[in-house]
C-alpha cells in the first residue's frame, strides 16, 4: 500500500484512494457485478470505460492494496480479486447508493441494489462482506448461510429491468 499522500488525515487519504468516479465504478463493478476479467470490466461497463482508464485503475488500486492480480501466465486472462480493505468499502457502497436514489435521478434498474442494500441495514452488508470474502479472499463459508446477497441484488435487477421493458 503506498503512503505517499498530502496529509494523514483520514478523510484525505480516502479521497486520495477513490476520490476519482472510475476508481469507485470499477471497484463497484467487481463488488456487484463479480467482473473479475479486464474484458468483462471493459464490455460490461455501464458508463463505457475507456480501456486506457480501465488499466490505469486497476494498476492503481493493485499497487494500493486494494485489488490483487493473479498473473496465470502468457495467453490467460488475469483475474482481479477484492482484498479486506476493499470489501470494508460495502457499507460506503450503500451510503453512496442511499444518497445518490434520494438525491439524484436514478433508474429503477440501476437503483434498486441501492434500495435493497438500504433496506437490509448493517446485517445484510455483513453478510455481503462475508459471501465477497468466500469469494475473493478464499475464506470458509459461513457456519449459518442465509440466501446470498448477491443473488437477491441480481434477482431485484433483473425484476426491475424486465418492469422496464414491459
Amino acid at each position: 500500500m503506498r503512503q505517499d499522500g498530502r496529509s494523514g488525515c483520514p478523510i484525505n487519504r480516502a479521497v486520495e484512494a477513490l476520490g476519482d468516479s472510475w476508481t469507485l465504478l470499477v471497484l463497484r463493478d467487481i463488488v456487484f457485478g463479480g467482473r473479475r476479467h479486464f474484458r468483462e470490466l471493459l464490455s460490461n461497463s455501464e458508463e463505457g470505460i475507456a480501456s486506457n482508464i480501465l488499466a490505469d485503475r486497476l494498476q492503481r488500486l493493485v499497487a494500493d492494496g486494494m485489488l490483487t492480480r493473479d498473473d496465470p501466465g502468457r495467453g490467460r486472462r488475469a483475474t482481479y480479486s477484492l482484498t479486506e480493505s476493499s470489501i470494508a468499502l460495502v457499507p460506503v457502497f450503500a451510503a453512496l447508493g442511499s444518497w445518490g436514489r434520494r438525491h439524484r435521478e436514478t433508474t429503477e434498474e440501476l437503483a434498486v441494489r441501492a434500495e435493497l442494500l438500504e433496506d437490509g441495514g448493517p446485517a445484510m452488508w455483513e453478510d455481503f462482506m462475508a459471501e465477497l470474502r468466500v469469494t475473493h479472499l478464499g475464506a470458509p463459508d459461513p457456519p449459518h448461510p442465509r440466501e446470498p446477497v448477491l443473488a437477491r441484488l441480481r434477482a431485484a435487477r433483473d425484476a426491475a429491468r424486465e418492469r422496464a421493458a414491459g
